[in-house]
């Protein structure tokens, strides 16, 4: 019997094959077109996402030199939004406070992509509908059928469901391998990353 990490490698490598490439491009596309607008990445997830926009938006704007925000990085203004308005609308309203507009773009990490009629991350939804009301991008890199991000994005990739027990494991540890080809693109990649910089030959510094 093959273990399971066996299966769980195997599984990630069939998914990485099934990935739309046309979507990445077309993300990368986008991206590009918000910086040589002067527009601000957005970067919007709710737990693993919360923590991979964390993490993106240092990517985004050390590597790319994109102005990239994330508004669960301010704990302080996140939880009182939350307290005082609740949670449905606490990224859009801090989107709001940022002056959001439509040379902006909102990159959403979300396993499902949002569900209104499930009420299922509601408070990402919130911020697409703003997006599209503002006339901003919005792009996504989500799991499942793709949700309300998948509907309305300018461009999304979609992790497809392979095993109905590792849709999360999957989704989100693609969407780290998404988001770092992005900032690795030649399309947006504007900065040498450290190890790569000392690794080159002293010819090619």
């Amino acid at each position: 019997m093959p273990t399971f990490s066996a299966k769980f490698i195997r599984q990630t490598l069939d998914l990485v094959g099934r990935l739309d490439q046309s979507e990445i491009e077309a993300i990368a596309e986008g991206l590009a077109a918000v910086k040589a607008r002067g527009g601000r990445l957005f970067i919007v997830g709710s737990g693993g996402g919360a923590g991979h926009a964390s993490h993106a938006v240092n990517d985004f704007r050390k590597i790319v030199g994109l102005e990239a925000y994330a508004p669960t990085d301010n704990v302080s203004e996140l939880t009182a939004r939350i307290n005082d308005d609740g949670w449905e609308s606490a990224y859009a309203n801090s989107l709001k406070a940022s002056r959001f507009n439509a040379k902006d773009a909102i990159l959403v990490f979300s396993v499902g992509g949002g569900d209104l009629e499930r009420s299922v991350s509601v408070n990402l939804v919130r911020c697409i509908q703003l997006a599209k009301e503002l006339g901003a991008s919005v792009f996504g890199i989500v799991g499942r059928d793709g949700g309300y991000t998948k509907q309305v994005a300018d461009a999304c990739v979609v992790v497809p469901t392979i095993d109905a027990d590792l849709v999360t494991p999957h989704t989100e540890g693609l969407q780290a391998v998404v988001w770092h080809l992005l900032v690795s693109h030649p399309k947006l990649k504007s900065t040498q990353t450290k190890w790569e910089s000392v690794a080159a030959p002293a010819a090619e510094r």
